[in-house]
């Protein structure tokens, strides 16, 4: 049984989707600068770096990285090779809300895939939630014109951030079993990130290179670029990790679900103040309908 909601806790599970929204905001802006797969890489280099005081001792012969390096490998490359480079290129062609309005069509992908894959039973509550998230994320890819959703032409941006989701909700699925990790690494979060860092660094070193063979890329160093890599870094990749970890085992997962759907608005408001990119109409409603599926199927 999970602790009452505490304003303690509640604070731990604002600040990672405060983070997330802003490693949108901050990769769109910095897409002159950098290309995406090349972001993705020197965000998780310095994350590593910063990370190496704390979890040394995961790199040394026989650890638990070492004996259960198939698992750490899918999921380096579902979480750090995948998931935050896909949302790096989707942000070239689309906005930091569309990206995060978009993400939020994890409950529905984290219901199939468990339904598919985990053996996981879907009850009426979970489908009419995950219903109810999914008609939001509609109404972001029609623009708001629902009469004309047959005919919508998606962004290449929009179906990047939908095969993210994807990547993310298997990878929250094989982060439900516990029991397949090694022993050391339960209950230590920075030992536990760190052997997906190292090997999803190699997946992400993997995908920079074929950007730099396959297109013509050039970084733009400076103390913006500086500053934005920082940022991600520190915010998105280890403070909201470290945050969210802690908030999970106080309040639950049901519960910390309904803050994971702040992103988009936490992401509208950034977007407007340094992007000038205002949030429309419906934005509002579709992200109404998102937390509105949270809700519905997070209840008891």
């Amino acid at each position: 049984m999970h602790a009452r909601l505490t304003p303690a806790t509640a604070l731990l599970l604002i600040i990672p989707p405060l983070m997330w929204a802003g490693n949108a905001v901050v990769g769109r802006m910095v897409g002159p600068l950098v290309p995406p797969m090349t972001l993705n890489l020197l965000r998780w280099l310095l994350a590593f770096v910063l990370l190496l005081p704390l979890a040394a001792g995961v790199l040394r012969p026989g650890s638990g990285l070492w004996t259960h390096w198939r698992r750490f490998a899918v999921l380096g490359l579902l979480s750090v090779g995948c998931y935050n480079a896909l949302q790096y290129l989707a942000l070239h062609t689309s906005t930091p809300i569309n990206v995060t309005l978009v993400a939020a069509s994890m409950p529905m992908w984290m219901l199939l895939i468990g339904r598919l894959f985990f053996g996981a039973r879907i009850s009426r509550r979970q489908l009419l939630g995950a219903c109810l998230s999914i008609s939001g994320v509609l109404l972001v890819l029609s623009r708001g014109q629902l009469a004309s959703l047959l005919s919508v032409r998606l962004v290449p941006g929009d179906l990047y951030v939908l095969l993210a989701a994807i990547a993310w909700a298997w990878y929250s699925w094989m982060l439900a079993q516990p029991a397949k990790d090694p022993a050391g690494m339960r209950g230590d979060w920075a030992a536990f990130l760190m052997a997906q860092i190292v090997l999803g660094l190699g997946w992400s070193a993997l995908f920079a290179a074929g950007e730099w063979l396959l297109t013509d890329v050039h970084i733009a160093w400076g103390w913006p670029l500086a500053a934005a890599l920082l940022f991600v870094a520190l915010g998105p990749a280890l403070l909201a990790y470290r945050c969210w970890g802690a908030g999970v085992q106080r309040a639950g997962p049901a519960a910390a679900a309904f803050f994971s759907n702040l992103t988009p608005l936490f992401a509208a408001v950034l977007s407007s103040a340094l992007l000038g990119e205002l949030p429309q109409v419906y934005h509002g409603a579709a992200f109404a309908l998102i937390v509105g599926g949270i809700v519905v199927s997070s209840r008891r």
